[in-house]
């Protein structure tokens, strides 16, 4: 298994990937509208016995403190790699990134019962003005205190929001 960043050449098969994982093809109109528009900020896959198993993209968010935030949408694994903590590392190792690019914040819309594995909490987004609001949207500092003052945020044109 290696996790990399996406390739032009897997464009389709993440859009694979993404379409079986959400048994709809939204998201993975979304990935392309975000890739389209220059806002792919990290955009990662899992490649396992060379094919796709999962993919993350985070996008920036703009803030009207100048906070550099990231939004974490969507995240994707294929049904049948699903469990096996691709989505976890896939996260993790997008944090570090996004980290390294700058990103004080990461927010995202999700599961409630998935997210906080890897430290995001309905909590942390409390500070956030948002289109999004209730216990699917939630914050993850990647910055001490990134989330700790009020701030508003827009999302990438993509979003429609």
């Amino acid at each position: 298994m290696i996790i990399r960043p996406a390739w032009a050449d897997d464009h389709d098969a993440i859009r694979a990937v993404v379409t079986a994982a959400f048994g709809q093809p939204d998201e993975a109109m979304l990935v392309d509208a975000l890739r389209a528009d220059g806002d792919a900020l990290v955009e990662l896959v899992v490649e396992e016995e060379g094919a796709i198993a999962g993919h993350v993209l985070f996008s920036p968010l703009a803030t009207d403190t100048g906070a550099r935030f990231a939004a974490l949408a969507p995240l994707s694994v294929a049904p049948d790699h699903q469990n096996d903590g691709l989505g976890v590392m896939l996260m993790q190792v997008g944090h570090e990134l996004c980290r390294a690019a700058g990103v004080e914040a990461v927010i995202v819309l999700g599961h409630p019962a998935y997210y906080p594995r890897v430290g995001y909490t309905a909590e942390a987004a409390l500070t956030v003005t948002s289109p999004f609001k209730g216990p699917s949207f939630m914050g993850l500092a990647l910055t001490p205190g990134a989330l700790d003052a009020p701030v508003t945020i827009r999302y990438a044109k993509a979003f429609g929001a």
